[in-house]
């Protein structure tokens, strides 16, 4: 094909769902190549002698058939497309010649000049399909591939859907405040709203990159009246979606962790209006994280529990087994607890957790803001207050306070 002029190849989208597709050779390059043909339906034979244990799952799990041999003249009879990547060049070429009597398009690893077809760099995006050919540059259209995709997934590439978009609220866990941390489908999102009703705690930077024509309403500053805070955030979702708009609320941390994301999803469910959920980090994970606090180590802490302490141990209203807390020998995280860690620590010691178990505070966790005070049981109450420690913050009790290197030694 070298004495042919040179042109630039013709890009098409092959529908292959149900048809045969050949691979011959089942190393690396199969590996990578052979999940998008079977994510694209068609019906796959590999030919080769031996697999990775990648493509050998593929086949035991009856995604592809696979014939235990090498390349023998006559494999491509019924192939639509063929995929040409052994390690022996005999048979490649071989492979290669059949292919171009057969008609069968080929995709050749060894000589990309000798192929009929080339594989783009592809990528998926929310129904997108985004398939790049730089010729002879594989890296460049892999780099290509990437900034468009990453673009349409967190919004920063503009491409307006004209297709009639259903209004109905998402909400969305926005992680624990750095804007780099809220989910790939939470910033396409955000990017596509209409109206943005977030917390105090959500990452708050996210707002700035919001088009002027979204409507960012804070929910601290919903009026309410005499009815409670939570029901107006609700009333105020329905309306916005009544109205034929798409709603994002925008939470810190997780929906559904201490964030009442299930009595907002009840209510819309219960008015009709459609709603989508995104799952985000956890503070009571990542702020641990970012502070160099392992919540389980090996040999150190087995098991982690979450609570929230924003109601005191001697509280009628606390629903947590305080006692059953402090038998536990794992890694306690409390979140919302500051105003009452005086309280708690009492009571974790009173029945039974030594109060010399370490203790550390990480305040504004994963921002720029992010400081780390450490203490114990019996000191944490009166280093809160000396520090001048104030919400939002996570608290860690348990020996993963000094797993981490260069751990700060408790006060």
């Amino acid at each position: 094909m070298s004495d042919r002029p040179e042109h630039p190849a013709y890009p098409v989208g092959l529908r292959l769902t149900g048809r045969r597709v050949v691979v011959l050779g089942g190393g690396t390059v199969a590996q990578r190549r052979l999940p998008a043909l079977l994510a694209a339906g068609a019906d796959v034979l590999l030919i080769a002698p031996s697999a990775t244990p990648s493509v050998e799952a593929m086949a035991e799990a009856g995604e592809l058939r696979w014939e235990r041999r090498p390349y023998r003249p006559g494999d491509l009879e019924g192939a639509w497309y063929a995929v040409v990547a052994t390690d022996d060049a005999e048979a490649n070429a071989a492979a290669s010649a059949e292919a171009e009597e057969r008609r069968v398009w080929c995709v050749r690893s060894d000589d990309a000049e000798a192929a009929t077809a080339w594989t783009p760099a592809t990528g998926r995006s929310e129904g997108v399909t985004v398939a790049v050919l730089t010729g002879r540059d594989p890296r460049r259209s892999a780099a290509v591939r990437d900034a468009v995709v990453e673009g349409l997934r967190d919004g920063t590439l503009s491409a307006p859907r004209h297709r009639t978009r259903r209004a109905g609220v998402a909400l969305v866990g926005g992680g624990p405040g750095d804007p780099d941390l809220i989910t790939v489908r939470g910033r396409r999102l955000l990017a596509e709203a209409d109206v943005v009703i977030a917390d105090r705690l959500g990452p708050r930077d996210l707002l700035d990159e919001l088009p002027p024509h979204v409507e960012v309403i804070d929910a601290a500053k919903i009026p309410y009246g005499r009815a409670m805070a939570q029901e107006a955030i609700n009333e105020a979702l329905m309306e916005h979606a009544r109205a034929g708009r798409f709603v994002v609320r925008l939470k810190g941390g997780d929906p559904f962790v201490f964030g009442r994301g299930m009595e907002e999803a009840q209510a819309l469910a219960e008015a009709g209006i459609p709603v989508t959920v995104v799952p985000g980090i956890s503070s009571s994970i990542s702020v641990p994280g970012a502070a160099g606090i392992p919540v389980t180590h090996r040999g150190v802490a087995h098991e982690f529990t979450v609570v929230s302490g924003h109601v005191a141990p001697d509280d009628p209203r606390s629903l947590v087994d305080w006692e059953a807390l402090a038998r536990l020998r794992g890694t306690l995280v409390l979140l919302m607890a500051v105003e009452r860690i005086g309280a708690i620590a009492r009571a974790l010691v009173a029945h039974g957790r030594d109060p010399k178990t370490p203790v550390a505070v990480v305040q504004e966790g994963t921002t720029a803001a992010q400081r780390r005070v450490d203490a114990t049981l019996e000191t944490v109450a009166e280093t809160v207050e000396a520090e001048g420690v104030r919400p939002p913050a996570v608290i860690v009790v348990g020996e993963v306070v000094g797993v981490g290197p260069a751990a700060p030694t408790a006060r």
